[in-house]
């Protein structure tokens, strides 16, 4: 309850994609123009019969009396200097004028309605989000490491409706909406935010902030609302990423070292920096999955499976494919395999981190 009091204070600060494009500003100006054309239709009709009309003013009516006449008759019930006297003049208010300003109120109205009305919907359906929203993925941050993050976990068959981004700045929320994920605006430091992003029903979070004393606060915060989910963490000093690990986070990477690895690999051969850098990229060449050991494959050597294994996840032990202990495998093994992968669709350019 406290959650959604501040929510309704501070203003929600969930984004989901929106389903509808049209842009407010374009809403008003249409129903502005017809609400315009309903007034000038009225006019013309009562300046063609203007002589069933009677002024108390001076009798007759000229262009701006008609004006006046169909402007009061269309926001109120009249004022009465003005009225129809002639027979025709009455059945044209009657089959003609009294329409046009029902039709006038209602698209006066129907904006203030339209309003509510998305309102009403935009509640239902965060409301909605909020209760079936189960084991997702929460991104703490959307920059270059965020989005890459992203894209490798879409591409291993992750739904966009099962992530959550997590980031301060309403503009890259708005991106992420864009792409297709809902976003929560804020820092990921606080709780308040965490919690509006269920990130105390989450499987697994990924830290992609852009300050390494930024992701050991929120590694601190989301471990604390959650004991049990995954938590990865990326760093830009290596110093850094023992604190990360104390803090709560399963997984430490360090990005500045794992790039300048990547260049050293890269200076004494080239090619095989290529192909290092096509197997962290999921989705397309060469990919590195984790998976169960077959049925088929218990019993085996690991040189005897269809797919090129690389290591072996014993418990809580690596063993490396020319390791004995890794050979014959075993029913709860899991293998590390090179693969071919199909090509995923990138996202949008992201923002430098």
């Amino acid at each position: 309850m406290a959650r959604h009091a501040d929510e309704k204070v501070t203003g929600s600060r969930i984004r989901l994609p929106r389903q509808v494009v049209e842009r407010p500003l374009r809403q008003v100006t249409k129903r502005l123009v017809m609400a315009l054309a309903v007034l000038a239709l009225t006019v013309l009709i009562v300046y063609l019969d203007r002589a069933g009309y009677h002024d108390n003013a001076n009798e007759t009516l000229d262009f701006l009396d008609c004006v006046y006449y169909a402007t009061v008759t269309l926001s109120t019930t009249g004022y009465g200097d003005i009225v129809p006297h002639s027979d025709s003049a009455r059945l044209v208010n009657v089959l003609l004028v009294t329409p046009l300003r029902v039709l006038f109120l209602i698209i006066l109205v129907g904006t203030t309605l339209e309003v509510l009305t998305e309102r009403t919907r935009e509640e239902w359906r965060l409301n909605r989000w909020r209760s079936t929203l189960r084991d997702h993925t929460v991104i703490v941050g959307f920059g270059t490491k965020g989005r890459s993050a992203i894209q490798t976990l879409c591409a291993t068959g992750l739904r966009k409706e099962q992530i959550v981004i997590v980031d301060p700045s309403e503009k890259v929320i708005a991106t992420a909406n864009a792409d297709g994920f809902a976003g929560v605006i804020g820092d990921a430091t606080r709780s308040d935010v965490l919690i509006r992003a269920e990130v105390q029903k989450a499987r697994q979070i990924v830290i992609a902030t852009q300050r390494d004393d930024t992701a050991v606060l929120v590694t601190l915060t989301a471990r604390q609302l959650n004991r049990g989910a995954k938590i990865v963490a990326a760093v830009r000093e290596e110093e850094n990423a023992p604190l990360l690990r104390q803090s709560g986070a399963d997984a430490v990477i360090t990005s500045a070292s794992a790039a300048g690895r990547l260049l050293g690999l890269s200076v004494l051969s080239p090619s095989a920096g290529t192909v290092m850098e096509d197997l962290i990229q999921q989705g397309s060449g060469l990919d590195l999955v984790e998976r169960p050991v077959t049925k088929a494959e218990v019993g085996k050597s690991v040189r005897e499976t269809d797919d090129l294994v690389v290591t072996v996840l014993r418990g809580h032990r690596l063993l490396g494919y020319d390791d004995p202990a890794a050979s014959p495998l075993q029913s709860l093994d899991r293998v590390i395999t090179i693969v071919r992968a199909a090509p995923v669709t990138p996202l949008s350019t992201p923002p430098e981190d």
